[in-house]
């Protein structure tokens, strides 16, 4: 058998399969020559489309020709329809190959719409390095940019991937989950802003609303009285039926917070500061009132969509996963078997496996893969450490890893485990079993989980 290895395993004690789809562009060695899983295909043309506020510059060279052509596109979806027009009807037999620097956006949107033309996102990053290894005086135009593109295409096409666009169903999962997270990223900040100007004249409100400031009874109540010279003239019973009529009945809460009204000393009294952090107040409350309403749009898609999709039961099965992380984990992954050929793949894509460097007599040094999808660690990161309350062999597994290491990268050796388990479910289209999981481990002797109590499962076993 040849022998296949791959660095970006080196990290874990153990040589395993490359992985053919590894961004950060690992080469399988095998017999010592350079192979390829991909098969070239045949195109009649090859675009390099550098992106442009305004315009966009063009760098098109026809297949079999040296001859360069470059050319501006405007940035109208007009414009964008004539050139690929013109384009398909130069060239009618074959399909287009276009490099360009988005791999989400408008422009690569646009592009999707033509069946002729297909796309080769190409990393910002990769072509900032490429531009600087042929131009070391880092001068940066446009069109340069739009030849390296091309060029890049051309020679080293094997490097790049052309966009493979998943189902609408779960394209349309993963666009609103980031939503969902930027916007409730959005209202944690606002919340903290809302908090420090009540710590500066309204200290007591924390306790007069709650933890929650972004709760409806929280910003209803600081709208309505934003500081205590504002609630304390109020009537018991207005105050009263405000608590109710937001469901907060426990007669021991309204009593202490009525007493606190009453009983509270003002922090300051001075007017300046009143009347600017008052409508800071009123304003940061309107806002978080605001959002709250498309947060909950957003989860009502979400939970929608993602139990009509035919891979829902699988990723509920996960432990620790939840309403917000289930549909995250699977559009992780998707629904095209083939993107990701062995466990390896999504741990190099999602950047939880770490990378290798080493040079001469260099040491080894790991680090973090600092070029990944941000927001997809975050997902593996977040089912990691959930997991920990639900399942019992993370928690072991976590509780033996602290005794050598921080806890960050104790979560990241468990969220590595976690796709390897995953990755198999999602290609045997299988929900999880923790007790079958844990008596495969117990079964291989592995000290840690020896002593873990199988749960129990409906079926009795």
């Amino acid at each position: 058998m040849p022998t296949v290895g791959c660095l970006c395993y080196k990290a874990f004690a153990e040589p395993k399969p490359a992985c053919a789809q590894c961004p950060s562009n690992t080469i399988a060695i095998m017999n010592n020559e350079t192979t390829s899983s991909l098969i070239r295909p045949i195109y009649a043309a090859f675009v390099g489309l550098d992106w442009g506020d305004e315009k966009h510059a063009l760098s098109l060279c026809a297949a079999g020709s040296n001859a360069v052509e470059r050319a501006s596109l405007e940035q109208t979806p007009e414009a964008l329809a004539q050139w690929a027009n013109a384009l398909h009807a130069r060239f009618p037999d074959g399909k287009i190959a276009v490099a360009l620097e988005q791999s989400r956006g408008a422009l690569l949107s646009g592009l999707l719409q033509y069946e002729h033309l297909v796309a080769y996102p190409v990393n910002p990053k990769s072509l900032a390095r490429f531009r600087e290894a042929l131009h070391p005086s880092r001068a940066k135009d446009d069109p340069v940019d739009a030849d390296l593109l091309l060029d890049l295409l051309v020679k080293h096409r094997d490097h790049l991937r052309p966009w493979q666009p998943d189902t609408v169903a779960t394209r349309q999962l993963a666009l609103l989950s980031e939503q969902r997270r930027h916007f409730v990223d959005q209202r944690t900040a606002l919340t903290n802003e809302l908090l420090s100007h009540l710590k500066a004249i309204f200290p007591q409100a924390p306790e007069l609303v709650g933890a929650d400031l972004a709760s409806p009874l929280a910003t209803d109540f600081l709208k309505k009285w934003p500081t205590l010279q504002a609630v304390q003239p109020v009537k018991p019973a207005v105050l009263r039926k405000f608590y109710y009529g937001h469901n907060s009945r426990s007669e021991e809460f309204i009593s202490r917070r009525l007493r606190l009204v009453k009983e509270a000393v003002a922090l300051t009294d001075d007017v300046a500061l009143l009347a600017a952090h008052s409508l800071a107040i009123q304003t940061l409350a309107g806002q978080l009132a605001a959002l709250r309403p498309f947060i909950d749009q957003h989860e009502d898609q979400i939970q929608q969509l993602f139990a009509a999709h035919p891979d829902a039961a699988l990723f509920e099965s996960l432990p620790g996963a939840g309403p917000a992380l289930a549909p995250r984990l699977l559009v992780a992954l998707g629904t095209d078997r083939g993107r990701f050929p062995d466990a390896l793949s999504v741990s190099c894509y999602s950047g939880i496996a770490p990378v290798v460097e080493k040079s001469g007599k260099t040491q080894y040094w790991v680090h973090l893969r600092w070029h990944c999808p941000k927001f997809l660690r975050q997902t593996w990161h977040e089912f990691a450490k959930c997991s920990l309350k639900s399942s019992l062999w993370a928690r072991a597994y976590y509780d033996e890893l602290r005794k050598r290491t921080n806890h960050q990268e104790a979560v990241r050796k468990i969220a590595y485990k976690w796709q390897r388990i995953v990755w198999r479910l999602w290609q045997e289209r299988q929900p999880y079993d923790e007790a079958r999981y844990l008596r495969s481990l117990q079964k291989k002797g592995i000290k840690i989980y020896a002593h873990l109590t199988l749960p129990i499962t409906l079926d009795g076993e």
